[in-house]
């Protein structure tokens, strides 16, 4: 069978050749998992497709769309791509300004929308989009009695469709034999840590080149059931679920964000693809309960880790266990191993990938030890994946080695270099932004990093936040941090020391869950968030995680000092992005008096937050924030 060149396209052929026979989504709703064949989403697309274009869609027009991940979410990107159109994803978590920042730029004429909440958003914003035709929405749950002429539900657009194909037989099939290559099929916005989100523009042969490249690196099978990206609007997002089609697995859908873990346990998945924070808060979540389990749970969990660690070892350096570490790790594995993995939703995994963030080798290593194949992939929103940890190559160090249909060098100045045929088209409407990335047929990421003697790329941290101490000596703030965020008492860190300073210190964002169970274990009372960030328990805690990561820093990125913050960092407040990045430039800024009052070496630092009472009367909440030594000794 001739290859599909757009997605359109391979969709129509995958439908051919399952049809009714086998099953493509099951999503949980009210707690019964519900199946659908290719057949069932295939008409659910076309009637979805054929209705937007009887609403008005024309070939090029943008559709954005926001919602939690769900079976909806993935069959209109599908349905605006037949059509012509071009889908855009806005994150669910997004505030209505951030919604209206994306569907303005990206002159989106239809916004598809979850549910009521999301609804809500955009109603709020609707008079400021001009080019805004329709809110279309999947969950109509709560909005029954809402009068607004802009409102139509996904069920009366596909009721739509169905008139359109009785007025124009063939008209789906004509529409998707229509698409070409070079068509572009989606607007994929950047995170926006260091300014705008920019709206990258990727084709179907772009974004086909990087799937088919993948799928030769790390073979997906129909028989396979891939857990859906939990966050859609990530380029993630619509690169695994067009794997998905190409492969012909299954796609699972949880039924609310919240119940991933618990969903996932239920369908035991053989690949999963979660992004690097979520890897990393398993992990920190297996040792909090650890350490609060049971006398016998605790004292074999932390008698048989080593052993899995040892294995991760061998498989690091490519070596064959000999039979006394075989023999101890079965043992591991029947007593420890298999109930962890069985608890987490593992018990089947093939393969786990982590993106989207540098992983650390400590959260590696420990899924490694556990028996989970994670494996790390890199790209960004612009070239994705530009690597893969191939099978007998990982390092926990690295990326992973350059992927087939994409080549690397790395600049004089340390940058990280890409050209191939996933490489995206530009920046929408920004040409002077395309033009300084996009330089003799290569695309300037913006990261630092090198190649070691395997061909593996080590990934450092962005160029423009490597940062140089006082002495001349550079670090990566991202390498402390990802070792950092391996306790699980640390949900965040930020590691902070430029020319001006002549150490590295850093602020903490507590993991609140993790150390409000262990403050109720031990009987440490506390009232807030702030005020459990500043007991001395919970700073011991904290101390001893960063005398753990500070062992393994080279001497001058040593942390010295440190800071609990007394709020948790918040997407909200544009101090992360939507997928939990640090704004670097943004945090600096709004952390200057407690950063200067941590290198004038004073021992705390009076915080002051404004606030807002139910009442509308308005105050000030001080908090004092301690400042923490260690020992910065060999």
């Amino acid at each position: 069978m001739e290859a599909a060149d757009t997605i359109p396209k391979l969709f129509l052929q995958q439908y051919k050749k399952y049809g009714d026979k086998k099953m493509a989504v099951v999503q949980k709703d009210f707690g019964i998992w519900q199946p659908y064949t290719w057949k069932e989403q295939y008409e659910t697309v076309k009637y979805f497709s054929l209705g937007l274009v009887s609403l008005g869609l024309e070939p090029g027009d943008k559709v954005s769309i926001v919602g939690d991940s769900d079976r909806h979410w993935y069959w209109s990107r599908w349905a605006i791509m037949a059509a012509g159109g071009v889908a855009v994803g806005m994150y669910a978590d997004s505030i209505p300004s951030e919604l209206n920042y994306i569907a303005e730029h990206s002159d989106s004429k239809f916004v598809i929308a979850d549910d009521q909440e999301q609804v809500d958003k955009m109603l709020q914003i609707k008079d400021e989009l001009p080019l805004l035709k329709k809110v279309i929405y999947w969950d109509p749950k709560g909005l029954r009695n809402y009068d607004e002429p802009i409102l139509i539900s996904f069920k009366q657009v596909m009721e739509l469709g169905r008139n359109y194909e009785q007025e124009h037989p063939s008209a789906f099939e004509q529409n998707v034999a229509r698409s070409k290559p070079d068509d572009i099929a989606l607007l994929v916005y950047t995170s926006g840590t260091s300014a705008e989100p920019k709206g990258a523009i990727l084709t179907h042969r772009s974004i086909l080149s990087s799937v088919s490249s993948y799928h030769r690196v790390e073979p997906f099978y129909d028989t396979d059931r891939f857990f859906a990206s939990p966050v859609p609007a990530w380029i993630a997002g619509p690169l695994f679920s067009t794997w998905v089609l190409l492969a012909g697995c299954t796609m699972f859908y949880p039924e609310e964000p919240q119940t991933l873990q618990e969903d996932t346990r239920e369908i035991a998945p053989e690949v999963v693809f979660y992004g690097a924070r979520f890897w990393e808060s398993i992990a920190s979540m297996v040792l909090a309960k650890m350490v609060d389990a049971t006398f016998l749970k605790r004292y074999l969990y932390f008698l048989f880790l080593p052993v899995g660690y040892k294995l991760a070892q061998f498989k690091m350096e490519a070596k064959e266990p000999n039979l006394y570490w075989k023999t101890r790790y079965q043992v591991a594995n029947l007593l420890v191993f298999r109930q962890l993995r069985d608890k987490l939703g593992l018990s089947r995994v093939r393969i786990g990938i982590t993106a989207g963030a540098m992983t650390s080798p400590d959260t590696f290593r420990f899924f490694h030890a556990i028996g989970v194949n994670l494996k790390q992939s890199y790209g960004i929103t612009e070239a994705i994946p530009v690597t893969h940890h191939r099978a007998g190559e990982i390092r926990f160090e690295t990326v992973g080695s350059v992927a087939p249909g994409f080549e690397v060098r790395i600049a004089d100045s340390g940058e990280i270099l890409v050209r191939g045929g996933g490489v995206f088209q530009g920046y929408y409407k920004m040409p002077e932004k395309t033009a300084e990335v996009l330089k003799d047929g290569w695309f300037y990421t913006g990261d630092a990093g090198h190649l070691d003697e395997d061909g593996h790329i080590v990934y450092l941290d962005r160029v423009a936040e490597l940062r140089e101490l006082a002495s001349g000596y550079k670090y990566a703030p991202q390498f402390i941090e990802s070792r950092l965020r391996f306790s699980p008492y640390i949900k965040d860190a930020i590691a902070l020391g430029d020319k001006s300073r002549d150490y590295v210190s850093a602020l903490i964002n507590i993991d609140f869950e993790n150390c409000a169970r262990w403050a109720e274990a031990h009987k440490v009372v506390y009232t807030t968030f702030a005020d459990l960030s500043q007991k001395a328990e919970i700073f011991d805690l904290v101390h001893k995680d960063m005398e753990r990561v500070n062992r393994d820093l080279p001497e001058h990125s040593r942390i010295k000092k440190f800071a609990n913050l007394h709020k948790e960092l918040d997407p909200d407040e544009a101090e992360l992005t939507r997928t939990r990045k640090l704004r670097r430039g943004f945090l600096d800024e709004r952390y200057r008096d407690l950063v200067e009052a941590i290198y004038q070496d004073k021992t705390e630092f009076i915080a002051e937050a404004a606030i807002t009472y139910r009442d509308g009367r308005k105050g000030t909440i001080k908090t004092v924030v301690k400042i923490n030594s260690l020992d910065y000794s060999d």
